[in-house]
């Protein structure tokens, strides 16, 4: 299905089960399709599952407008309106954990259910005060590091059924890292850790043990700032947590979801 932006993009979604609305946003580069084990799993359980794809990822459209991560926030944005979603919990690994952030930094927190954080620290850039950002990247590297391919984002093998329609899926349609370099480096300059501290709904981190992008100790240091934060570190995860390791992901997931009546 599709979805048409005030800006005129086309974005594609799927919209299975039903009961609470789960809104699930990719990470940069990604597709959908790497949500299959959540997607099974959340649907079984009685919850709507609204997964999207971004502009310029995946099977929407590819375009220079909107590359900011503040479009993407608005995006998001016109998506509940248009679907009237109530108290909707966000899911966002990587990419999409920061479009939620900015959503929160623009229409505040009250209307959402809760967010689900997965391995994306709030700040990007490492210096004197945060060390737990992506990888080496500083303020001096900043143009060298990420105009170079992000390198292999997992640890663990994905399970054959997800991997195979992952791999489906962005064989389909490619990834164009330079047409969405010029977002890339906007994601990148944002801190939200300012953000995080007034959330004022149940928040969850579940970063992966063994991420090659961001040092997992980010998790309880932001979880501990949030009013309502919880964290789950994932053993022998890398940064896409959901796909690598779906069993102990799932498990964190539904036990928080339980833990906040949700």
């Amino acid at each position: 299905m599709d979805f048409i932006t005030s800006d005129g993009v086309r974005l594609e979604y799927d919209d299975v089960g039903t009961g609470r609305p789960v809104v699930i946003l990719t990470g940069l580069g990604g597709s959908r399709a790497i949500w299959l084990d959540q997607v099974k799993a959340l649907t079984t359980a009685g919850y709507r599952v609204l997964n999207i794809d971004a502009r310029n990822q995946g099977a929407s459209q590819h375009t220079t407008k909107g590359r900011s991560i503040a479009r993407h926030a608005l995006d998001l944005a016109e998506f509940i309106a248009k679907f009237k979603l109530e108290s909707p919990i966000l899911l966002g690994n990587s990419m999409g954990a920061a479009t939620m952030f900015s959503y929160v930094s623009l229409y505040g927190s009250r209307q959402i259910g809760a967010l689900i954080d997965v391995d994306q620290s709030p700040k990007m850039i490492n210096d004197a005060d945060w060390s737990y950002g992506y990888q080496q990247l500083t303020w001096e590297n900043f143009h060298t590091v990420l105009e170079q391919p992000l390198g292999r984002a997992t640890y663990q093998r994905l399970a054959d059924e997800t991997y195979l329609a992952n791999k489906a899926a962005l064989k389909e349609h490619p990834y164009d890292a330079a047409l969405n370099q010029p977002f890339l480096f906007d994601h990148a300059l944002k801190d939200w850790r300012g953000v995080i501290t007034t959330l004022e709904c149940p928040f969850l981190i579940i970063a992966g043990e063994k991420s090659p992008y961001f040092d997992h100790d980010f998790a309880p240091k932001m979880a501990n700032s949030a009013r309502h934060g919880s964290f789950q570190v994932i053993k022998n995860s890398g940064h896409i947590v959901m796909a690598e390791q779906p069993r102990a992901f799932n498990e964190a997931l539904f036990d928080f979801l339980a833990a906040n009546d949700l």
